[in-house]
């Protein structure tokens, strides 16, 4: 999608020859909002986290026509979907062959963050100052796992979609404008298996999640 992003920005940028190009940077206030679960065994464990991160990006976009803008938006740094690691420890009881109950405690961490987040995007003005805004996200979603059932989970690219409504005045000072948005950008659910099974257990775990999030954002165009 990276590429395919690159590719399209560029060919409209190339074949719009009257078209007003800018660049600038935007913070966002973000809140992040993942549910998820984890088949371990036959047994499933759920959990739902949050987190509000300033999230900073730096975007390109020129003016199609005088109502239509199409942008590029890229986060160069990584965020955390939950504020802290998580842990949990399990008593595993077990009979030996010799009838004795044995018990195994075993310490398990997750954590996620996300990375390399780009957004290809269009705002379509409603008016001289207000504009609502559509497009197509990818980010990479890098799990810090490290559990004591020797389980182990892979990365995962995930595909999104995002809607918002702002608005957009000029500015007299140094800079072209600045833009006042509200986001909301919802994730493809997302599914990994682990690569290797908990010892004793056949059937590799998987993870099952769902994220969203929720951004009050400020750009400013050079």
């Amino acid at each position: 999608m990276k590429k395919l992003i690159t590719i399209l920005f560029f060919t409209l940028y190339m074949g719009a020859s009257h078209a007003e190009f800018n660049f600038g940077v935007s913070g966002a206030l973000t809140q992040i909002d993942a549910s998820g679960s984890e088949i371990e065994g036959g047994e499933t464990n759920t959990k739902s986290v949050s987190n509000v991160v300033v999230i900073p990006s730096l975007f390109a976009e020129f003016g199609v026509t005088d109502r239509i803008t199409i942008g590029v938006d890229y986060v160069p740094m990584t965020a955390d979907v939950s504020d802290k690691t998580y842990t949990r420890n399990d008593i595993e009881t077990s009979v030996t062959d010799t009838a004795t109950t044995s018990s195994t405690s075993r310490s398990q961490k997750a954590s996620a963050e996300l990375s390399d987040h780009m957004t290809v995007y269009a705002d379509v003005m409603i008016n001289d100052e207000v504009f609502v805004k559509f497009g197509g996200v990818q980010v990479e979603l890098e799990t810090k796992d490290s559990l004591g059932t020797g389980s182990k989970y892979g990365d995962e690219t995930v595909n999104g979609y995002l809607i918002g409504v702002g608005t957009k005045k000029d500015v007299d000072f140094f800079g072209k404008f600045i833009k006042l948005e509200v986001i909301y950008t919802d994730y493809d659910d997302i599914s990994i298996t682990s690569s290797v099974a908990r010892t004793g257990v056949t059937t590799n775990n998987k993870i099952t999640a769902d994220l969203d999030t929720t951004q009050f954002k400020v750009s400013y165009a050079f």
